[in-house]
């Protein structure tokens, strides 16, 4: 609940500090002492639009901290830990307004956003008045109204698993649909390119030890080319050892005739003839080092191109071929395996769709009596309320086609103010009285179901009087009692049935006016009763029915 407001230099308030109790509390005061400055305050608190406008006249900057009372378990605790925000005890909410138009925004002392302030507001407090837009009048909250009220939480929890189990298992199935088609369509080519890799059988490492192998033949062959070029002049028929050795033994008999004159060249043509002998035999001994199989060549060249075409042709390295001939056989495999998954998946996936639609199905039917039950409910509570003529409508629409996580039901109340006339959305059909009377009646029936623990309800009892202001302060103090109401009211019979009572005036001169608040005792109540009932003049008869208001209703 709302223990404690504090407002700093907002339009008329200076400085303001009001301690909120539980049960229904009220705020009386003259015609512009405030009120709706008061509220206007603590909305800025729950994340209200801020305007520069709201800063009191001559200060630079306008504040207001509300602080809440909430259990451990509410949804707004929830928020803070989801937001990573302190929660050692009270919520406080505090909001500061610059008179140039800027805002901050403190969660629990805590620099924060507009947009979450105003979540967590939400979840501690609902303002219901003429003109509210938010509340009961929201037709995306109507479902979760109904269902709170038909005590239907655990089976939207289910609904909604279902619901997610019917989306996974339809979404799986698309995606593994989609790789099984795009494996069909690529089918074909699977097998003839695996066929022409099993074939190929590449090995790793395997262009390397080839190409080295291409390399030394081709190296070798042309070695042995330059090799038999020298054996064609050594052994040749053109080889000059013949001629050489005949000349030696021609040059080696003339020696003898001429002493002397002969030795040298002989010996120089004898060791000649030694060093071709030896070259000789070395180019032979190279002939038989450098032979080498023509066919080996061709074979390594044929194996090392195909392997080469096979790598353009499949853009892979020729390395990663039998990498690529094994994940192809392997998404052969998975395409047979996958049509056995997909029928699989498909059944499950049928299996899910039945399980929800029985599921929300069964949701649909007992909304449908939750809706009876709450037009029902309503409906008691409208004569009271001056609504005698007045007609509450659940209506309720069912699309087994559009799935959704809440069920299949869309969910809006509907009103016909009187007999005869079109039913339509509240919010359009009502007038403003009408509207507060209606969400107050709503309000009754919901009780602690689904409800902030705060309400504020503006001025809905704006324009009756009698025997309604009675009904509206009855069912006041009926929801005060489970949860925290505070009311801005100008009925006597309202305020007669409060807790606590508030009053808001303003003092000051001509130039500087503020608003202030007070709480009340009980001749003090009996007295702005009395100006309630009786207006600007106060008889003694106005304030013995104010006493008789105080005492038929004291609480």
């Amino acid at each position: 609940m709302l223990s404690r407001l504090s407002i700093r230099d907002i339009v008329l308030i200076e400085r303001l500090d009001i301690d909120f109790s539980a049960g229904l509390s009220v705020l009386t005061g003259e015609t512009g002492a405030g009120k709706s400055i008061l509220l206007d305050a603590l909305s800025l608190a729950l994340g209200a639009r801020g305007d520069a406008s709201l800063v009191r006249h001559g200060a630079a900057q306008g504040q207001v901290s509300a602080v809440f009372d909430v259990p451990r378990n509410h949804p707004a605790r929830m928020l803070l830990a989801e937001n990573a925000l302190d929660d050692d005890g009270d919520i406080i909410l505090r909001r500061v307004q610059t008179a140039d138009g800027r805002t901050r925004v403190f969660v629990n002392d805590q620099p924060s956003s507009v947009t979450l302030m105003r979540d967590i507001g939400r979840a501690l407090v609902e303002i219901h008045g003429q003109h509210d837009e938010r509340a009961l009048v929201d037709p995306g909250a109507h479902r979760d109204l109904l269902d709170s009220f038909g005590g239907l939480l655990g089976e939207v929890r289910t609904c909604g698993e279902a619901w997610r189990r019917w989306r996974d298992g339809e979404q799986e199935l698309a995606r593994h649909r989609a790789k099984v088609a795009a494996a069909a369509r690529e089918a074909d080519y699977l097998r003839a390119s695996v066929a022409e890799l099993a074939q190929l059988d590449p090995q790793p490492g395997e262009e390397t030890e080839l190409a080295e192998i291409r390399t030394s033949m081709m190296r070798a062959e042309k070695i042995a080319s330059e090799i038999q070029d020298a054996q064609d002049v050594l052994s040749g028929p053109q080889s000059p050892l013949p001629q050489l050795a005949s000349l030696l033994r021609r040059l080696q008999r003339k020696a003898g005739e001429v002493p002397g004159l002969l030795d040298e060249v002989v010996t120089s043509l004898d060791e000649a003839m030694l060093s071709l002998d030896a070259a000789q035999s070395a180019v032979e001994a190279a002939m038989r080092a450098t032979e080498f199989d023509p066919q080996r060549l061709e074979k390594a060249e044929e194996r090392l191109f195909a392997l080469r075409a096979a790598s353009r042709k499949h853009n892979v390295q020729v390395d990663d071929l039998a990498q690529l001939r094994d994940t192809m056989a392997a998404d052969l495999a998975d395409l047979d395996a996958g049509e056995e998954r997909l029928h699989v998946l498909e059944k499950q996936a049928a299996a899910a769709s039945d399980a929800y639609d029985e599921i929300a199905q069964r949701l649909s039917e007992l909304r449908k009596g939750a809706a009876i039950g709450l037009q029902k409910t309503v409906m008691a509570e409208l004569p009271a309320l001056k609504l005698e003529r007045a007609e509450f409508i659940v209506e309720m629409s069912s699309e087994p086609d559009n799935r959704m996580e809440e069920g299949i039901d869309q969910v809006e109340f509907w009103v016909r103010t009187n007999p005869g006339t079109r039913a339509g959305p509240m919010m359009k059909v009502a007038s403003g009285g009408e509207l507060s009377r209606f969400l107050l009646a709503l309000k009754v029936a919901l009780a602690d179901r689904g409800s902030a623990p705060t309400l504020v309800f503006d001025e809905i009892d704006t324009g009756v009087g009698g025997a309604v202001a009675d009904a509206i302060g009855q069912r006041l103090a009926r929801l005060s009692a489970r949860v925290q109401v505070l009311s801005v009211t100008h009925a006597p019979q309202v305020a007669a049935r409060a807790n606590t009572h508030f009053l808001i005036s303003k003092s000051g001169g001509t130039e500087r006016v503020s608003t202030g608040i007070a709480e009340m005792d009980r001749g003090a109540r009996q007295e702005e009763i009395a100006r309630m009932l009786a207006g600007a003049t106060i008889t003694e008869e106005a304030r013995a029915a104010a006493g008789r208001l105080l005492s038929e209703n004291a609480v």
